[in-house]
């Protein structure tokens, strides 16, 4: 018996010392080497915003602080990167509102679209972005796609694969922080052309087209189509003229990403003409659309992605590899909002209710921005500011500084990112005058 019990004993020390292995192989975890991500700064103004305790403070960064009903406690904050109404509140569209309840009354089934989703919807969305008298629709591949940002990373991931120049992306400097994202992790490399001229608050369009003519031949050009993202700078009819004639002297190839049209000028057919016009003198493009502003269907991620082919049987090859790209990366995509989207386009009574809204979303975007220049001139500001109403669409580059955007949140309880930018869409009847009245002690 004692023999069996010393070699109990010595065989615990044997268990602690595998114990204690195990834990250190524990510690050093599979993703011990995983670094932190940079902060989000939009995230930072949302906290400062929710902790000013300031009853009448100011958030024009992209969230808004709005209450809601206690099941949804969570969502705390939503996206003024979305339309608000004049009191600030999230605002769901007549005709969407109409077009769900045929939807739902209709009792449709639940089965999957087909890879590139519905066709009542794709065909519709072909037809508002090029025009129902487009050569390029019986030669378009279009797909269905989770709204703009799918749109995107589909284009980004066929370019990356087919495009036979370059696999490299030029975009605006500046413009939306998830473009370079998106096309980075496609595979793509991403350089800048010249868009944004801080000394005017307005388009360096020499500068554009310089760069335009000095990229490497065949190179890729991504566009804003209309209400560029984040300044507000368009470029005039006149000048997209020119931009298309660069683009194809130097033979590159034009990707538009429209997430906005109607939303910018109140009409879809104006705020397409770049895309329209690349296209009627030649240009084979490729589109990013998104439902998500126009209609207000954030949430239901409906988009929708294009390329103009040269004919019938180059369309039939692409459409075969878009839907091979595809089917790996979501299969099929979501049949809800792309149901409502396609009663509204395809509905004449529902469209022109739909029309006539989207021209009323973009009106009032358009008076805040009168009204915010308006009260900054009454107050006697020695500075120009025709850039607030030049430019154009969700976002403006008021022209202010880092120091001075830091000091309209410190002591004036207005919060936005620190280049300047602000969403219009958190400017109110209500609120426009405080914020005049911050910007002008800041600002002069």
């Amino acid at each position: 018996m004692l023999p069996a019990l010393r070699i109990a004993a010595r065989r615990v020390p044997a268990v602690r010392r595998s114990a204690t292995a195990f834990q250190a192989a524990r510690a050093a975890s599979t993703w011990a080497k995983v670094p932190q991500g940079p902060p989000d700064a939009i995230l930072g103004i949302t906290e400062a915003f929710k902790a000013d305790s300031f009853d009448k403070k100011i958030n024009l960064g992209e969230c808004y602080n709005t209450p809601r009903p206690a099941p949804l406690a969570e969502y705390d904050h939503v996206r003024v990167g979305a339309y608000r109404d004049d009191k600030g509140k999230p605002y769901v569209l007549p005709s969407v509102r109409s077009a769900e309840e045929k939807v739902v009354k209709n009792r449709l089934n639940k089965e999957y679209a087909g890879i590139t989703g519905i066709p009542e919807f794709t065909k519709a969305a072909a037809v508002l972005a090029y025009g129902k008298d487009s050569s390029a629709l019986d030669r378009l591949v279009i797909t269905q796609s989770i709204s703009g940002t799918g749109a995107l990373r589909i284009g980004a991931a066929f370019l990356e694969r087919f495009y036979p120049g370059a696999k490299k992306i030029y975009i605006p400097n500046p413009s939306w922080a998830n473009h370079g994202a998106v096309f980075k992790d496609a595979g793509l490399e991403v350089d800048k052309y010249r868009y944004y001229d801080k000394k005017t608050i307005g388009l360096d369009f020499e500068g554009m087209v310089a760069d335009i003519k000095a990229a490497p031949k065949g190179s890729i050009f991504l566009f804003h189509a209309c209400a560029h993202n984040p300044t507000g700078v368009d470029p005039t009819e006149a000048q997209w003229k020119e931009v298309s004639a660069a683009v194809k002297d130097a033979g590159h190839y034009a990707f538009f990403d429209m997430a906005y049209q109607g939303f910018a000028s109140g009409s879809t057919d104006k705020d397409a003409f770049a895309v329209r016009y690349f296209v009627e003198q030649g240009h084979n493009i490729c589109l990013a659309q998104s439902f998500a502003k126009n209609m207000g269907l954030y949430g239901e991620r409906v988009g929708a992605f294009s390329i103009v082919a040269a004919d019938a049987e180059e369309k039939k090859r692409i459409d075969s590899q878009i839907k091979i790209l595809v089917r790996p990366l979501y299969s099929n995509p979501p049949i809800h909002g792309a149901r409502i989207a396609a009663e509204i386009l395809n509905d004449p009574a529902l469209n022109k209710q739909w029309l006539a809204e989207v021209k009323e979303m973009a009106d009032r975007i358009i008076t805040m921005r009168a009204l915010l220049k308006e009260n900054l001139e009454k107050l006697g500001s020695k500075h120009d500011w025709g850039h607030i109403t030049s430019q154009i669409g969700m976002f403006a580059y008021t022209g202010l500084d880092a120091a001075q955007m830091d000091t309209l949140a410190k002591e004036h309880s207005v919060y936005a990112t620190k280049d300047g930018r602000i969403s219009v869409a958190g400017i109110t009847s209500d609120n426009v005058g405080r914020l005049a009245e911050a910007i002008f002690k800041v600002k002069g």
